[in-house]
């Protein structure tokens, strides 16, 4: 029956589904995971990274710009970062639109875009993608770890269909349900981003589908207030800091896993 109705974003089933959205949210369902947390004092977003390779150039993550592989964790805008899961190359076009966006509220009201007026005109776009003949919805959902004054710290997420919603810790991507369940038994309401680093980390090793939590697998950003001025800091850690985060969190790869990879390798 679905053969019917599945050849048009335009066209509804006679139950009243649009199915190349679903066929889009399962695409999603098979990307990478990206785990976002809210805590009172910030925001900790975790992506699992799945283009890993040892001939992989990773460069531009280690020196110079602002961190990040450019696969899974964006700075969309001084204050706003965001977390992709599905297709890359629709991400990409995505953040590009997100930061343009962020530009010209910049320079027409000379502040910082609010985080759910950015998640409001990035699904805007999305919507128009599932309305008009010859598009198809982009096959990414993206979550948004953003500051603003209005309303301070917040994490939204939204998805191919247009869709946005609040959220105090969320998942997108493979094994989402697990993760949403982990999370709905550790979270706490006045929770800090210290423990909420903890948890993102505990929550990501159990998911994952990797046997083991490395930075070569792991994206990793945190969202503060600089103590000193007051402006939101956004830090995307580079490798090494990956690293030593887990290693204070006691989640590094054991020796024996250590020197079985020597041997493989």
């Amino acid at each position: 029956m679905a053969r019917r109705y599945d050849s048009r974003t335009t066209i509804f089933s006679p139950e009243g589904r649009l199915y190349q959205i679903e066929y889009a949210m399962e695409a999603i369902s098979h990307a990478g995971t990206v785990l976002g947390v809210l805590a009172k004092d910030g925001v900790v977003l975790a992506a699992e990274k799945k283009v890993t390779g040892k001939l992989l150039d990773l460069s531009s993550s280690k020196e110079g710009g602002y961190g990040g592989s450019g696969e899974k964790i964006f700075l969309l805008n001084s204050n706003v970062i965001g977390g992709v899961a599905g297709l890359t190359a629709d991400a990409n076009s995505l953040v590009n639109y997100c930061r343009s966006a962020a530009q010209k509220h910049l320079l027409t009201y000379n502040e910082d875009i609010p985080v759910e007026l950015l998640a409001q005109r990035l699904c805007d776009l999305k919507q128009g993608y599932t309305q008009y003949g010859g598009l198809r919805p982009f096959g990414v959902s993206i979550l948004y770890a953003g500051y603003d004054a209005h309303y301070n710290f917040q994490l939204y997420h939204s998805d191919p269909s247009g869709n946005y919603s609040g959220w105090k810790a969320t998942c997108i991507g493979a094994n989402s349900g697990t993760a949403q369940s982990l999370l709905k038994q550790e979270y706490k309401d006045d929770i800090t981003v210290k423990d909420a680093v903890g948890l993102v980390l505990r929550t990501m090793s159990k998911t994952m589908d990797s046997t083991t939590l490395g930075s070569e697998k792991l994206e990793f950003a945190v969202l503060t207030l600089d103590p000193e001025t007051g402006a939101p800091r956004a830090k995307i850690y580079r490798p090494h800091e990956i690293d030593a985060l887990l290693l204070s969190e006691g989640l590094t790869k054991k020796d024996e896993d250590k020197d079985a990879e020597m041997k493989s390798t």
